[in-house]
């Protein structure tokens, strides 16, 4: 599992983020929550070891996530950042395959993983095109095929990182990407998805963690971080809460 104990991330002087303790448990997923500046993306660069924490710690399985090998690392655990570009003219079934890199398990069955993921991004009908072709949400459909290719089929002792996976897909698509990250989640992956929508995160995620000026304001379930008083207090936000009538997660309505 992955193990975050006072974490503090600073730039220079600055401490852009204090005061996160956190478990990602298998097969759940855990929503990031909180306004521009806030210190998700911050949190997810530690949590990766692509940034250095300045006090705490991040360990994997006991060990600091900074001391795995970088292909043992990849075959565990799994990033997709905010803003994910290439400017190689590849295949979209190429962009996909570089995340089977790590594993050496062959052309053929490589070949069938990134099908699998193409398939569970909603995005099979864009293999043989130019990556470059491609519109940003579709880009956006690709990369995620990428990170599921990755740890494919999913299994514990995985996790998967998630910087805005939504922010520039449709309302279908949305739901459709959440979807098959939930699908992982379920075979036993921690998850860890930095979200914008409060409603999207009530209905996917199993936790919450709204992060404040850099710090934790509240850890919790999406009953109990997703009412109208941390919401207006991080947000400045006016909310009416309701039940979903169907699923019966909170539902966000802005006053």
């Amino acid at each position: 599992m992955l193990h975050v104990e006072r974490l503090e991330v600073r730039r220079g002087a600055r401490c852009v983020l204090a005061d996160v303790d956190l478990v990602l448990q298998p097969g759940q997923m855990l929503g990031v929550l909180g306004p521009n500046g806030a210190g998700k993306s911050t949190l997810l660069g530690a949590l990766s070891g692509e940034l250095s924490a300045s006090a705490g710690s991040v360990t994997f399985d006991g060990r600091s996530v900074r001391d795995w090998s970088g292909p043992m690392r990849a075959r565990r655990l799994a990033v997709l950042p905010q803003s994910s570009t290439l400017s190689f003219d590849f295949w979209v079934e190429e962009v996909v395959s570089l995340a089977r890199l790590p594993h050496e398990t062959g052309s053929a069955h490589d070949a069938q993983v990134v099908a699998q993921a193409l398939q569970a991004a909603d995005a099979s009908h864009l293999a043989g095109r130019s990556y470059l072709a491609l519109s940003g949400g579709e880009r956006q459909r690709v990369h995620l095929a990428r990170v599921l290719a990755q740890l494919w089929p999913g299994e514990p002792g995985q996790v998967l990182l998630l910087d805005e996976p939504t922010s520039m897909l449709d309302p279908l698509h949305q739901h459709t990407i959440l979807q098959a990250v939930r699908a992982f989640a379920e075979r036993g992956v921690s998850v860890l998805v930095i979200l914008h929508d409060l409603n999207l995160a009530a209905r996917y995620c199993d936790r919450l963690l709204l992060l404040a000026a850099g710090r934790p304001f509240v850890l919790g379930t999406p009953e109990q971080v997703l009412c109208a008083e941390p919401l207006k207090a991080v947000f400045g936000l006016e909310v009416l809460v309701q039940r979903h009538p169907e699923r019966g997660h909170p539902l966000i309505v802005a006053r």
